[in-house]
């Protein structure tokens, strides 16, 4: 997790937010920002409160969107059209 320190603020809170997203892959993360599941979940774990994480690891944990080998190969993309308002 040595990484964590070289990321500015604005990294880390979208590296949390796209942990948080449904539809965005942990291999997503990885590709942009270099961690593995386990590195994620090791930084979600440092900068949520202990109930927000153990809610995240329940919500994510076996999430076929979550994982790119569980996904369904219809879903091209890591986020719903109107997920972001314009």
């Amino acid at each position: 997790m040595s990484q964590a320190s070289s990321w500015s603020a604005v990294d880390e809170s979208r590296i949390i937010e796209m942990a948080w997203e449904d539809r965005t892959p942990f291999e997503a993360i990885e590709a942009l920002y270099g961690l593995n599941e386990p590195a994620v979940i090791q930084l979600m774990r440092l900068q949520l409160k202990p109930g927000s994480f153990r809610l995240w690891r329940k919500r994510v944990s076996g999430r076929k969107t979550k994982h790119g080998a569980l996904r369904d190969p219809g879903v091209i993309r890591g986020y719903c059209p109107t997920q972001y308002k314009r």
